[in-house]
């Protein structure tokens, strides 16, 4: 089964910059692209950012400017670079694939999920 993994949270002060990955150990992607949401306690979750598998990218208002959102093909590897951190980005991140994505592994055996895959998710605490 197809697990993404997320890293790279941690604890910050505000200001400071964090860098997550997220990464599917095992499989590769067939051009899927990728989505970052954040929570913060209840199931109400935040879109945050996505890239497209040609590289285009989008931000939601609350981290336009600070969050670069970038993919390492070669790694199959998507980050989220995080500057200027605020209080306010205090969060548990999670990757998430976009739906009816297809990821193989190296023996060419394939996963299709309906809704996407997703990760457990990275703590990000940023302090005034």
């Amino acid at each position: 089964q197809v697990q993404l993994v997320e890293s790279g949270g941690g604890s910050v002060q505000a200001g400071g910059s964090l860098r997550l990955s997220c990464t599917a150990p095992g499989f590769t992607s067939k051009n899927c692209g990728m989505e970052w949401y954040r929570q913060v306690g209840g199931p109400q979750r935040e879109w945050v950012s996505s890239i497209a598998p040609d590289g285009g990218a989008t931000y939601a208002d609350s981290v336009k400017g600070r969050f670069t959102i970038s993919e390492d093909k070669l790694k199959g590897t998507v980050y989220l670079l995080m500057n200027n951190l605020k209080p306010e980005d205090t969060a548990m991140y999670t990757c998430k694939t976009p739906p009816k994505c297809t990821y193989c592994n190296g023996d060419g055996i394939c996963h299709l999920s309906r809704f996407g895959f997703s990760g457990q998710g990275t703590q990000v605490t940023v302090s005034s």
